[in-house]
């Protein structure tokens, strides 16, 4: 069994594109560290500041179309130096999913109705997530926080499984 644990990050909205992850004007830096403090500079969401809503989060949960746009090389690399290992949404923008593998961060993609689910239960608290993938590849989010606790399968496609296998995913090394 691989586990990952992590405080999570939401974001309420649909389509956050890859010039919101990490700005166009930046993507001149030369490291995935450089990126680093840019990161969500120009994503507005009402009561959502990146310099301080992010610090100790590692699981970035979101609506639909994460990863939309361009430049999702450095969108997922600057997530990476950010420390999210994971994003969790309804669907990932294709190119980007692709990014997400090479930076060595896990997509996870989970039916709408959990999505509205985790908002509705945990959007408003201090939320603590795991990760949980199991040797026979069943695998789940479960959120906590407090007493309160949830877990929401997700399916591991063929790509997902030997990405973990081959133990690519930086949470999973934490």
């Amino acid at each position: 069994m691989k586990q990952f644990a992590g405080k999570a990050l939401f974001l309420n909205r649909s389509d956050i594109s890859t010039d919101e992850i990490i700005p166009a004007k930046y993507l001149e830096e030369n490291t995935k560290q450089a990126l680093k403090s840019y990161i969500f500079e120009d994503l507005h969401i009402d009561g959502f500041s990146p310099k301080s809503d992010i610090t100790g989060k590692h699981v970035i949960i979101t609506r639909e179309n994460f990863g939309c746009g361009s430049t999702g090389e450095q969108a997922a690399q600057s997530l990476a130096a950010n420390e999210f290992y994971a994003v969790v949404s309804v669907n990932l923008a294709k190119t980007f999913r692709e990014n997400m593998f090479a930076a060595g961060l896990l997509p996870i993609e989970i039916n709408k109705k959990d999505i509205e689910d985790m908002f509705r239960t945990f959007s408003e608290k201090d939320t603590d997530s795991i990760i949980t993938i199991n040797d026979d590849n069943t695998a789940k989010v479960k959120l906590i926080s407090g007493s309160l606790s949830k877990s929401y399968i997700f399916k591991l496609g063929s790509q997902e499984k030997e990405f973990i296998e081959q133990n690519k995913w930086l949470g999973a090394q934490k």
